[in-house]
């Protein structure tokens, strides 16, 4: 049995992105299990697994062009599937956020691994088209994978949301290992992970990305808390959340062969211009439910073709060293996660969940700007 190239890294981006997106529309379930924590306690968890990413993706990731990039994305997938079941079978809330930061160690190495795959494999002049679909993965993740959370959570607990991840991800490891090894192994590339900031241009890049993804997680975390808590809903329809959101994501790789034909950075501009104003509008609708729900239709779309440039201007930078750039891309994406987290928990307490759509808008700003600057 053999499973293409494009399927399982595809499928480890799935793996990779519901784990880290099925703790918000559940938090309040795994808050009543452990006492009646709230949202922000559970939520901790997601904190240190983007803590544990980071710390990975910064400090081994870079190592993965030694070994092959094929053989960390496998020993990584293991590593998160722990993590998982170490979350399903937890006798208490410290024990989630122990077992997250575990998982967060293996989504560090996990996705430099597959982007840096996809970069590999991807015929020359299709490298847009290629990410593209293997950022499907998220698609998959946020349809099936965190929307079936909430629904997962009401019928049968929410320790059954993580078993059955985990479960899902020893089917993976499985495909992998039937499967012939994907890209090259590079015995002698494996580098100190900051030798990778002296790469040209990445510090920008960098950057980027970090206010991107801030922006991003931080306001994501509370869309389904501020739905049930400040708007009524229940924890099944709070899962339309990331059910429209991630239909957006999918529909918008339409959209990566224009990012071959006519350039990164000719469309950079538009797509960050036009998420301020998606971001603005979300704080314009905070009050209205369905209103909010609608909205992350677009904003899925439009955060795809973001990704699509940011990795993909990263990939591109040194092909010799994808698994240290991607790497710190990584690390940058989970503080920025661990910090927004944070963050907008406490703009959120103090000033609602309008305030933190605004704060999303600025974050994207800087990006707006670079791209400007290098069209």
């Amino acid at each position: 049995m053999s499973v293409s190239p494009l399927a399982l890294l595809m499928a480890a981006v799935t793996i990779v992105g519901s784990n880290s997106l099925a703790l918000s529309p559940v938090a309040l379930e795994i808050g009543r299990g452990f006492g009646g924590a709230s949202a922000q306690e559970v939520l901790v968890a997601a904190s240190l697994f983007g803590a544990g990413t980071a710390v990975a993706a910064v400090g081994i990731a870079p190592f993965a062009d030694r070994i092959g990039l094929s053989r960390a994305l496998f020993l990584a997938l293991a590593v998160l599937v722990l993590g998982m079941v170490g979350t399903a079978v937890a006798p208490s809330l410290p024990v989630v956020w122990a077992a997250q930061a575990v998982a967060g160690l293996g989504s560090g190495v996990a996705l430099p691994a597959t982007y840096g795959l996809a970069a590999e494999i991807a015929p020359k002049g299709r490298e847009s088209t290629f990410l593209g679909r293997v950022l499907m993965g998220w698609t998959l993740s946020l349809v099936f994978g965190a929307s079936a959370a909430a629904l997962i959570a009401e019928v049968a607990g929410w320790r059954a949301v993580h078993g059955v991840l985990a479960a899902l991800g020893l089917l993976v490891l499985l495909a992998m290992a039937l499967s012939p090894r994907m890209g090259e192994v590079r015995a002698a590339q494996g580098a100190s992970p900051w030798a990778a900031l002296r790469v040209p241009g990445i510090g920008a890049a960098l950057g980027v990305a970090g206010g991107y993804m801030a922006a991003f997680y931080g306001l994501y975390a509370y869309v389904a808390p501020h739905l049930q808590a400040g708007l009524g809903w229940p924890v099944w329809m709070a899962g339309a959340v990331p059910l429209v959101y991630g239909i957006g994501f999918g529909l918008a790789s339409v959209g990566d062969p224009w990012i071959d034909r006519f350039g990164p950075r000719r469309v950079a501009p538009w797509v960050f211009g036009v998420l301020v104003v998606q971001y603005l509008a979300l704080a314009a609708v905070a009050g209205s439910a369905w209103a909010l729900v609608a909205l992350c239709l677009s904003w899925g779309m439009i955060n795809h073709l973001g990704l699509n440039l940011i990795v993909g201007r990263l990939a591109a930078l040194d092909p010799a060293r994808r698994g240290a750039v991607l790497g710190l891309n990584s690390g940058i994406t989970y503080m920025a996660m661990f910090l927004a987290t944070a963050g907008f928990g406490w703009v959120e307490v103090g000033l609602g969940f309008a305030a933190c759509a605004v704060l999303s808008a600025g974050l994207v700003l800087p990006a707006l700007g670079d791209a400007l600057r290098r069209r």
